[in-house]
């Protein structure tokens, strides 16, 4: 074992302070299986359920403590990410329909950006919601890259990094020297912005490592962009923050946690490829987990973070 690790069942601590991060006597409970491929996980408080994208399936999941899973939508276009806008309205990702849409109050749903510059989006992957009511997602071409994940197609634009402004209509490229944007994250004060770079969907030797970039504090532009972290094994898909700043990645091992400063603290092992993850239930303090074919969580003794 390296220096300086420990192995605690369940964990790796690669740093004290991931210890009070972690409850040794919180076990990792499976909430469903024989799923195809887990995305996009968002948790509604005032409906005390967790949303998940199963992907390949194209439908949207509905889990619930009391009502196990059952199906949100199908078909769902084929889904990946989803957050919340600051009004409560279910974002999202499409695969098929490379676009980005609102669910609004009444169910139906409405399209708030499939073009740029007069060009399809690529594959809409991730995506989140500033304080501002702007929203950021990333556009790979992942999801047109093969029939099982929405259906093949032509990239008309580079893979990049979108904000929208939702009342103005405005989608501007904040950054598009990616090769695969992945997930997405801000920091709790909203001062960073970290992104995924996954790097080549069959290279599997192509740069794949977290990027953090400066936002500006009216969040209308971005800069000091450097590699915050690497994740290994595998890469980082999803990812979201603690209300401490730390920020808590997929693996192809489990669930990285990573300090502001870019440390590996610790690991949460599971025995399968993590695609995504998020924060919810009682106090935002338990850990919904995309395994691959499996959804599972944690209780943790972090809380997920809540911006202004």
């Amino acid at each position: 074992m390296p220096h300086g690790l420990t192995a605690v069942d369940g964990f790796e601590i690669h740093d004290p302070a991931f210890r009070r991060l972690v409850l040794p006597n919180a076990p990792l409970l499976t909430l469903g299986e024989g799923l195809a491929w887990l995305e996009g996980p968002v948790w509604l408080a005032d409906a005390d359920c967790l949303l998940v994208s199963d992907l390949p399936n194209d439908r949207i999941l509905r889990w619930s403590e009391s009502g196990g899973i059952s199906t949100f939508r199908q078909p769902a276009g084929f889904p990946n990410g989803h957050a919340r806008d600051r009004e409560g309205r279910l974002l999202g990702c499409s695969h098929q329909h490379r676009c980005v849409t609102r669910t609004e109050p009444d169910g139906t749903i409405t399209v708030l950006a499939e073009r740029h510059g007069g060009r399809r989006l690529n594959s809409p992957n991730d995506i989140v919601c500033r304080s501002d009511g702007t929203i950021w997602f990333t556009d790979p071409i992942y999801g047109i890259s093969t029939d099982y994940e929405g259906g093949k197609g032509v990239p008309e634009l580079p893979p990049a990094l979108y904000r929208l402004d939702p009342r103005s209509g405005e989608l501007r490229v904040m950054a598009d020297d990616f090769t695969g944007p992945n997930g997405l994250c801000f920091s709790p004060d909203e001062r960073r912005l970290y992104v995924a770079e996954s790097g080549a969907q069959f290279d599997p030797d192509s740069a794949r490592h977290i990027r953090v970039f400066d936002v500006a504090e009216d969040g209308s532009g971005l800069s000091g962009e450097r590699v915050f972290h690497t994740v290994l094994p595998g890469f980082a898909d999803g990812m979201r923050c603690d209300e401490e700043g730390n920020l808590w990645s997929s693996a192809g091992d489990g669930v990285h946690c990573i300090s502001p400063g870019g440390e590996l603290l610790g690991r949460i092992k599971v025995p399968c490829t993590v695609s995504n993850l998020a924060f919810g239930g009682r106090n935002r303090s338990r850990l919904f987990i995309c395994a691959s074919h499996s959804l599972l969580a944690i209780y943790t003794n972090a809380r997920g973070a809540v911006r202004p």
